[in-house]
């Protein structure tokens, strides 16, 4: 089973090259790894080239933002099973091999999201695993579904049947992407095994907030494409649904034990 991996750099060379060689280092796997950097600036691109004769493709070329970035990665993407990481998180030990051994278990299973840890700039985690749910759009609309991308791979043919990423996201490509798999009948599973680090500091977008308000139109573009295909919550509904997330034992026991 051959994996392909694309990672999106741009001015994170502090973390870049954990970012990398937490693709390289995957054991007992075929790995093709693409980078795309559209204009660091930091020392980036001279970690990529450090690299460079063990990544099957550099793009060093300016593009639209982050989702443009995937699908140009992508388009020379060759393998059975496909997954992309931001330059400032990284991938556990081993997890390739995890994930190919779940998918040739099952056949019948599209998409795969594992745990993920969630580290600060240092690498520190905290206490609780984030946990992934089984996705679902109504769920999803509800804001009651939990999924992290360092954690999820899919297989080829569920993304060529799907459309992609839309380039107009700027914040929540990887959520869309779930939502468009989704879209296209693709199956999806859970493992709850750890193979991704998502790494939340001042500099990301999730630990500045400062795309909030793009976020939420981002957000609400997705949902407005959900309504016009009859996929729609009600806010009662809505409600309820969160609730029984937050409220769900069994996930927060296996947040707090799943390391």
């Amino acid at each position: 089973m051959k994996f392909s991996i694309v990672t999106i750099s741009y001015n994170q060379a502090r973390f870049l090259e954990q970012a990398i060689l937490s693709v390289l280092n995957q054991k007992g796997v075929d790995v093709e790894y693409i980078v795309v950097d559209p204009g660091s600036s930091d020392g980036s691109r001279e970690i990529i080239e450090r690299y460079r004769d063990r990544i099957a493709r550099v793009f060093f070329e300016p593009d639209q933002g982050p989702a443009d970035g995937l699908s140009k990665g992508f388009q020379y993407a060759t393998g059975d099973v496909y997954g992309y990481l931001n330059s400032d998180d990284y991938f556990e030990p081993g997890a390739f091999g995890r994930v190919a051994h779940f998918f040739d278990a099952r056949p019948d299973v599209d998409v795969l999201n594992g745990a993920i840890r969630i580290v600060d700039s240092g690498g520190r985690a905290r206490l609780r695993t984030g946990i992934a749910d089984r996705f679902d759009l109504r769920r999803f609309v509800a804001g009651a579904s939990w999924v992290g991308q360092q954690g999820t791979f899919f297989r080829r043919q569920a993304f060529e049947r799907s459309n992609r990423f839309r380039i107009e996201n700027r914040t929540c490509w990887d959520g869309e992407l779930l939502v468009d798999l989704a879209l296209a009948n693709s199956r999806f599973a859970v493992m709850h095994s750890v193979l991704g680090n998502f790494r939340i500091h001042s500099q990301s977008i999730s630990g500045s907030n400062r795309l909030n308000d793009q976020y939420l139109r981002d957000l609400e573009s997705i949902r407005n494409r959900l309504a016009e295909a009859n996929i729609a919550v009600s806010p009662a509904r809505s409600a309820a649904l969160r609730v029984m997330h937050r409220a769900n034992v069994i996930r927060h026991f296996r947040s707090l034990v799943i390391r």
